[in-house]
């Protein structure tokens, strides 16, 4: 057994003084330069593409297997140009030659690569420069005992001034990544964790995203199973085109783990920083198979929109309450798809209202924002224009302008539901309306609210396609309190009754005001069991009598009021001027008839009335019995002046003078008559 051993020992020793005797007459005597043309014939042999080495090529045996090459590039694949695919500045790669040859393991030194280039298209036709190079699919496992079974063992990769470029002709996207930097420590099939560290700039077109970011994370790559597991993975960076400002960036989680063979990612909880927000994210899947698609439970701190507008270049508004739009809180389910961003299970609170539902973003030019969107209560007052200090005519409000800027590009279905919406002083109830704009065309139907008692309806388009935006309105009110009405609109509280009505309006113009000025239209409005206080019509024609009489008029009854059953009044619209000659009212006793005008934009009215008494009023204890005659046998004119919250009524005195005038003439002339044929 001794001389078996000592004869392998010797047959051992001298396998390794051969093998040390040839690799040093190799060394000595062999020059891989001069096998350039080889190399370069071999590699167009197998893909067709040209091998250019320009630099120097250059060997080292033991104990390593080293090589080193200069400046070298591999031509591009047939149709896509003469720019090489892939070029280098120099490159080295080392292997310890007795562990592969002893025990058919694989330790690599140092594998380093200085200026990188990679030119990765996609042409037209969907077709890559890349995948001809790519070894066959094969889903034949290993064989055991094979190569696989020996380990591998890579003692650091470093790529330093790498740049690569991603051009897809389809779609119109460049990315570029440049003075790239990856450095990867000692990577063992042992499930050893590596460190990693990287830093590069990128630039996105046509998203006009750039910026520059950082990388450190702790690798660990499972050969057998093809997981790739990042612990305290962590990115730091600017980014430019997110804001019109440089962003920072900051993205963590404890663990991200890659299933390299199901082509899909789990991550633990995802905290990024960006925009002055703090979003966390626990990200249930994410695949990459085809085109990349997650799912995640999102959360967004409180932040202040306010506070990030100048962000995106925008001022931040003047609100009526300074502290509006100081606070915005989201919580939801959400998809990612190559499409879009699916929001659903949604909680968003911004200030005081919450509101729940779903919200579709998208992120291509042909998709629709989408939206199912319940919320509780908004005071719209808060952002609202403060008002205008107008001296002494009081405080005014500026010109609501129509955003022009904001509906011209939205592309956008949906609807939203409000508990309850306050505007000004009135308050809508039980609000449902839906959204659908695209192509600068925005149309807001149905509308539907609870309004003081009773209901409101309406049809609201606004297109600011052309070069001045144009606004229609289809609306419709039934059974509103009118007290309730009047005082939200006027702070009058001196009107009773129910109203219900119609407006069919089309105006154009920059702002409200100026659309107000140009509306067309029709209007119908119909009172009914109400009643105004502030003129008593009773009292104001026995005044207008008593003066014409030269009597002393009555004592007024106190507070003055008119009652009515009904009154109606229907209008055409041209130039913002309401024009009607059909108002109708009946009140107790009395019926009043006649016409007149509106001004929609100054809020101002002329009406002329007839007041034809029907019948005798009871409730006229002091009336002589000449004066009720003269009542019911006359018909009396009335005007109605002054503005819409506090107008005019009274007896038209000029008419009844040229009327007592034109009575008395005639008396005369009958009087003469009279005297001659008598």
């Amino acid at each position: 057994m001794a001389r078996i051993i000592k004869v392998l020992l010797i047959a051992a020793g001298a396998f390794v003084a051969l093998f040390l005797l040839a690799a040093i007459l190799l060394y000595l005597f062999f020059d891989p330069n001069d096998f350039r043309d080889d190399i370069a014939n071999k590699v167009r042999e197998q893909t067709g593409r040209e091998l250019s080495i320009e630099g120097d090529i250059s060997l080292d045996i033991f104990p390593w297997l080293a090589v080193e090459v200069g400046k070298a590039s591999l031509g591009n694949a047939s149709g896509f140009g003469d720019t090489p695919m892939a070029s280098f500045d120099s490159a080295s790669f080392s292997v310890r030659l007795m562990p592969a040859i002893l025990r058919q393991e694989v330790e690599v030194g140092a594998a380093d690569i200085v200026a990188l280039r990679l030119n990765l298209e996609v042409d037209q036709n969907g077709r890559d420069n890349w995948s001809d190079l790519l070894p066959e699919d094969s889903s034949d496992e290993p064989a055991e005992g094979g190569a696989a079974s020996g380990g591998l063992d890579v003692n650091s990769v470093q790529i330093v001034d790498a740049k690569i470029s991603y051009s897809d002709r389809q779609t119109g996207d460049l990315i570029v990544v440049d003075q790239a930097n990856l450095n990867i420590g000692r990577l063992k099939d042992d499930g050893s964790a590596v460190p990693v560290d990287a830093t590069l700039n990128f630039d996105m077109q046509p998203a006009g995203m750039s910026g520059s970011v950082s990388l450190k994370t702790s690798m660990v790559f499972e050969s057998a199973s093809g997981e790739l597991r990042l612990d305290d993975f962590l990115i730091d960076g600017s980014l430019d085109g997110l804001a019109s400002i440089p962003t920072s960036l900051r993205l963590g989680s404890d663990s991200i783990t890659v299933f390299t063979k199901d082509s899909a990612v789990a991550m633990e909880q995802i905290d990024l920083n960006v925009l002055d927000m703090h979003i966390v994210a626990d990200v249930q899947s994410l695949s990459y198979a085809t085109d990349v698609t997650a799912t995640a439970n999102l959360a967004i701190d409180t932040f202040s929109p306010r506070s990030i507008m100048h962000l995106f270049d925008v001022e931040a508004p003047l609100t009526a309450d300074p502290a509006a739009l100081s606070s915005l809180t989201m919580n939801a389910t959400t998809k990612l798809t190559s499409s879009s961003i699916e929001l659903n299970v949604l909680e968003i609170k911004l200030d005081d209202t919450s509101f729940t539902g779903s919200l579709t973003i998208p992120l291509t030019d042909a998709g629709f924002y989408q939206f199912d969107l319940n919320g509780d209560s908004i005071d719209l007052n808060r952002y609202m224009e403060p008002p205008v200090d107008g001296g002494d005519s009081g405080p005014e409000s500026a010109p609501v302008e129509i955003p022009t800027d904001l509906i011209a590009p939205l592309k956008a279905r949906g609807k939203f539901k409000l508990a309850k919406a306050t505007l000004g002083n009135i308050v809508f109830e039980n609000v449902e309306l839906g959204v659908n704009s695209s192509g600068g065309k925005m149309r807001i139907y149905p509308v539907s609210s609870d309004l003081f008692g009773g209901a409101y309806q309406g049809d609201v388009r606004i297109d600011v396609a052309g070069n001045v935006p144009k606004l229609s309105m289809n609306e419709k009110i039934e059974g509103v309190n009118l007290a309730r009405l009047a005082k939200a609109m006027f702070d009058q509280d001196n009107v009773t009754g129910t109203v219900g009505g119609s407006f069919v309006l089309a105006g154009s113009g920059k702002d409200m005001m100026a659309i107000q000025r140009n509306l067309d239209g029709n209007i119908a409005l119909e009172l009914r069991d109400g009643t105004y206080e502030g003129t008593d019509i009773w009292y104001e024609l026995r005044r207008a009598r008593a003066v014409l009489k030269r009597e002393e008029p009555p004592a007024p009854v106190l507070p003055a009021k008119t009652a009515f059953s009904t009154a109606t009044v229907s209008g055409v619209v041209s130039k913002g001027v309401m024009n009607s000659d059909d108002l109708y009212a009946e009140l107790p006793f009395m019926q009043l008839t006649g016409g007149g005008r509106i001004d929609l934009a100054e809020g101002t009215l002329n009406y002329t009335m007839n007041a034809r008494i029907l019948e005798r009023p009871e409730f006229l204890q002091d009336a002589t019995p000449e004066e009720l005659d003269e009542f019911t046998e006359a018909v009396i004119p009335l005007k109605i002046t002054g503005s819409l919250d506090a107008p005019k009524v009274a007896p038209d005195i000029e008419q009844l003078l040229k009327k007592k005038v034109e009575d008395e003439l005639k008396d005369k002339l009958k009087d003469k008559l009279k005297g001659l044929f008598d």
